[in-house]
């Protein structure tokens, strides 16, 4: 394949990554002043990239760099969302920077530049390009976390992030040179085969506990999940929101292809390790988020506790399982950037606020507000028959087909308590006497968002889920 060929299906990254460059030059040569243009420049890069990964001209199916980059359906489908994503992240985060005069010209461009990881890593089938992608989403998000400088809580997130991350670098780092000295390459590929010998080495699956240890910080599942309640109620509210979105579902597709490219033939070794760490994800979500009342920490533990049960369909090691993890992180990412956008807009004269009980009686001081956070609030918790419900309907499926009934079981258990938590902010809002209101000037993006994330949790939308469901299958297909 030649340079241009090969540049021609990489032109995604090449938008992102050249445009990011141009924008940050720009930004400082011009100054703050600049930020809100720059933030809109960067969703138009986003939404070029996703219009160059739908409407590429050449194959559907390439290799590129030496085999180090797949392009196919499955790193199709997660772009777009990653890509979709991200530039509602931007665009909701304009009336807080706003309010909070911290609007900056580094915060889009550093948005842009972890999704340009997020795309190697969705497109990695090398360890060497694995450990590129994520490094390069993790440098970005670490300053994202600290962003706002002057706040000791942020700085302080910001720093937790940056050690707990390093110390998961290096146990992904050791399992990667584990997995290369035990047979002898860094290619998903060779080493799928070498997996998927009779007697796999036991040096091999050393290897991969600490390579799933290291994904498994990427996506805060248990027990790795210590930065992520500190992190999301430390740093500024959108970048906590973004963090909640695309980074899970990029760091989830990069698990998925690991462990169904590499180490399929190895399902009994490590389906048991996932599994282990799906229940204790969904424990910790379910339990820990119950004595919360600031709600960016519960929705840190719900976010936990969601990765739990889309571990469940990855545990089945099957194209169904993959097939169910892809729909349920697509309405995980709309339910919880609805759920911030939201959250975003509990602004009152004094500044944001971040309590549970400043939602009591918000029936009676803003119905709109209170009937799309009822919305989104029901789908969380897998109330039917909104798509929250549907999506963990299948990864419970994919696990019974799999024969892990009981994964299936502890998740639906898991499920039970989790709704009290979501349950609890409802009647908070539906029944108690009301609060001091918040402020209505929330901004058009913010309220589009909202609005619109209620909206896709409606299965009546079969078009929808009915394309979701056969994209998924068709981008599942593409790792087996």
């Amino acid at each position: 394949m030649g340079i241009f060929e090969t540049l021609s299906f990489a032109a995604p990254e090449l938008v992102l990554v050249l445009g990011a460059m141009a924008l940050l030059i720009t930004g400082v040569f011009i100054g703050d002043k600049s930020a809100k243009q720059i933030g809109y420049a960067c969703v138009g890069l986003l939404l070029v990239a996703v219009l160059l990964v739908l409407f590429s001209p050449t194959a559907p199916t390439a290799s590129l760099f030496d085999g180090a980059f797949r392009i196919d359906a499955f790193s199709t489908f997660s772009k777009v969302i990653i890509y979709l994503a991200a530039a509602v992240a931007i665009l909701m985060s304009d009336q807080y920077f706003a309010g909070e005069k911290l609007r900056r010209f580094e915060y889009p461009v550093l948005i842009v530049l972890a999704v340009f990881g997020m795309s190697l890593m969705v497109s990695a089938t090398d360890l060497i390009s694995l450990y590129m992608g994520i490094e390069t989403q993790s440098l970005a998000l670490y300053i994202l976390a600290a962003f706002k400088r002057d706040s000791r809580r942020s700085t302080e997130a910001g720093l937790k992030y940056f050690v707990l991350g390093a110390l998961s670098t290096c146990l992904l780092l050791y399992g990667a040179s584990l997995i290369y000295g035990f047979t002898g390459s860094t290619s998903f590929e060779e080493i799928a085969r070498i997996a998927s010998m009779e007697g796999a080495n036991v040096g091999l699956i050393f290897g991969l506990v600490f390579l799933i240890s290291g994904l498994a910080f990427k996506v805060s599942a248990a027990p790795f999940h210590m930065w992520t309640p500190d992190v999301y109620e430390g740093a500024p509210t959108p970048v906590a929101a973004f963090f909640s979105a695309a980074p899970k579902l990029a760091g989830m597709a990069l698990f998925a292809r690991v462990l169904v490219s590499s180490f399929h033939g190895a399902l009994g070794d490590w389906q048991p390790v996932l599994a282990m760490i799906a229940v204790a994800s969904m424990a910790v979500g379910a339990f820990s988020a119950i004595p919360q009342s600031n709600i960016k920490r519960l929705m840190a533990y719900s976010s936990i506790g969601h990765m739990g049960y889309a571990l469940i369909g990855l545990s089945a090691g099957t194209a169904q399982g993959v097939k169910s993890v892809l729909i349920y992180m697509t309405i995980y990412v709309a339910m919880t950037i609805g759920a911030f956008a939201c959250i975003l807009m509990m602004r009152r004269r004094g500044g944001m606020t971040e309590n549970i009980a400043d939602l009591s009686g918000l029936t009676k001081t803003n119905m709109p507000l209170a009937i799309i956070l009822t919305v989104l609030l029901f789908s969380l918790a897998g109330v039917p028959p909104t798509a929250g419900f549907f999506g963990k309907w299948y990864v419970f499926l994919a696990a019974v087909e799999a024969k892990l009934v009981w994964l299936a079981i502890v998740g639906v258990f898991a499920s039970a308590v989790s709704a009290y938590y979501y349950l609890r902010i409802v009647w908070f809002m539906w029944f108690d006497e009301a609060a001091e209101p918040f402020e209505r000037d929330a901004g058009p993006a913010l309220k589009l968002t909202a609005w619109g994330s209620a909206l896709l949790m409606f299965p009546v939308l079969t078009i929808f889920m009915g394309r979701l469901t056969e994209l998924a299958g068709r981008a599942a297909a593409a790792l087996f």
